[in-house]
């Protein structure tokens, strides 16, 4: 296992408002950044890669001063940090630490622009930036099996996904610096954060309160285990889902075998929902030879949950060791130890039949319904390696609404309801230039999951008239008597296709409305 000699202090939070007042009054924000910086130079440091902005803050600014401090991590003169940033105070709170006149930063703070507009900070472990090309700890940093990583892709991805409607108690497991958890104490009358690493616990500290936002219940623990018997509204989970020979890195690698602690995780959380509560994870899971990915997570799902599942890419073994080893730094060690590590990673496919590894998201509703037996569960499995737009977090609460109303209405039913094209759904006609008709129609969602369904041309004219006026059976009849068709035909044949264009959200059902 890779270890650190001597495990960083962290600072205490004691006079983080003062602190806080300092970076705002600096700009030290996302779009303070962006100013500064200019767009090449900030998109560059999302990738740990600091020449550009080192050579944008060579002025003696208090933002460049703090830029250099808590982004590039490099050292100022004592006297432009204290026209900066509260010096005593941090000094003593352990922010940063001083030598010689000169001062260096303890933690990684990053600003990082909240879903409304807020002004929020994520403080890490120094040198451990995610996306970098060296590697975690790679500017020399802490980079020992329990370092705790700052803003990636995944957290923004989870974040983005996540259903925000008001809740009384959500959990954040596996918290990390606490981005989850941030994000929830804006709907969340009680927030608890859990994690395996003390250290994330203080991070998750860090950043909540110099980000302005209460404080959470934190606690430490695998799992579920920290949190006993209670049970929450909301549970998120940015886990350690790596599949690797080994627990090495805690942030990352799981400790249990193959996909095993994503499975465990999916099949705990039904028990920890309340009713009508929804857990929303990232996972990589395996794809094993003879077996169905999709068929391995309908598996997952447990008793009394509808869920949704999205596959959003698949690496075959080698591109995923490959991943990974650089993420840790493999390839910047001795090429002998990292053949053997590289080999030890295909070793452990080998064993488990696995030839390639899928991520994606996975959202669980608990349903009181399912659990009776009133209605069956809707799994719904898909691969969709395609663009959206984020954030994801209502369209996914729509998806578990629409498969409600899908359960409960019969064909009959579906003609006697009313439905309206949804918002900013375009038509295309696609065929040879010059023709009389299109081959085929295709309508495509500018918005949520940006879906694209190709329809005849009795469902592109069905959809383009649907603005709640008249039940789709008087449509039906109405094109019935448009294109000499029988309407009794019509009727027949077309609720399986108004099915799917409300299951996809191109149609969305009109409330209160009745009369075919």
């Amino acid at each position: 296992m890779s270890t650190t000699s001597q495990t960083p202090s962290l600072p205490v939070p004691a006079h983080a408002a003062r602190l806080r007042d300092a970076l705002l009054a600096a700009d030290f924000t996302a779009d303070g950044l962006l100013e500064l910086l200019g767009a090449p130079a900030y998109a560059a440091l999302a990738r740990s890669e600091t020449v550009p902005a080192l050579r944008a803050t060579r002025g003696d600014s208090p933002l460049q001063t703090l830029v250099r401090l808590f982004l590039l991590q490099g050292t100022v003169p004592a006297e432009r940090a204290a026209a900066a940033l509260p010096l005593k105070e941090a000094l003593a709170d352990g922010w940063i630490e001083e030598e010689d006149g000169e001062v260096r930063a303890t933690v990684d703070v990053r600003p990082y622009g909240g879903p409304d507009g807020q002004d929020w900070f994520i403080v890490s472990d120094l040198g451990c930036a995610v996306g970098g090309a060296g590697g975690i700890g790679s500017k020399g940093g802490h980079a020992g099996a329990g370092v705790v990583l700052g803003v990636g892709g995944a957290s923004t991805t989870l974040a983005g996904i996540t259903i925000r409607k008001p809740v009384s108690a959500a959990l954040d497991l596996g918290t990390g610096s606490g981005i989850q958890a941030l994000h929830a104490a804006q709907h969340a009358t009680l927030v608890t954060a859990t994690d395996l690493n003390p250290r994330a616990l203080d991070f998750t500290r860090l950043t909540l309160a110099l980000s302005g936002a209460r404080e959470a219940e934190l606690l430490t623990g695998s799992l579920f285990e920290p949190v006993d018997g209670d049970t929450y509204d909301l549970i998120v989970s940015n886990p350690p889902f790596v599949i690797s020979p080994g627990a090495r890195l805690t942030y990352r690698d799981g400790g249990m075998g193959g996909d095993d602690l994503c499975r465990t995780l999916v099949q705990q959380s039904g028990e920890r929902l309340n009713d009508g509560g929804y857990a929303q994870f990232l996972a990589n899971w395996q794809h094993v030879e003879g077996e169905e990915w999709q068929d391995r997570l309908r598996s997952w799902v447990p008793r009394g949950c509808d869920a949704w599942i999205v596959q959003r890419e698949v690496q075959d073994i080698t591109q995923y060791a490959e991943l990974w080893l650089r993420d840790s730094g493999d390839h910047r060690e001795d090429p002998e130890r990292y053949d053997e590590r590289y080999g030890a990673w295909l070793d452990e496919f080998e064993a488990r039949g696995t030839r390639a590894v899928g991520f994606g998201w996975i959202t669980l509703r608990k349903n009181p319904a399912v659990a009776s037996g009133a209605v069956e569960p809707s799994i719904v499995v898909e691969e969709w390696p395609h663009p959206v737009e984020q954030p994801l977090g209502a369209a996914i609460q729509d998806h578990f609404e629409r498969q409600d109303y899908l359960r409960t209405h019969d064909d009959a039913a579906l003609l006697a309801d009313h439905f309206v094209l949804a918002p900013e759904v375009m038509q295309e006609q696609v065929g040879l230039p010059g023709a009389e008709d299109p081959e085929h129609v295709v309508l495509r969602q500018n918005r949520g999951m940006r879906r694209a369904t190709k329809v005849d041309h009795i469902g592109a004219g069905f959809a383009g008239v649907c603005d709640g006026s008249l039940s789709a059976g008087r449509i039906l009849d109405a094109i019935g008597q448009l294109t000499e068709e029988d309407p009794v035909l019509l009727r027949d044949r077309t609720p399986q296709a108004i099915r799917l264009l409300v299951e996809e959200g191109f149609l969305l059902p009109v409330r209160e409305q009745g009369g075919a």
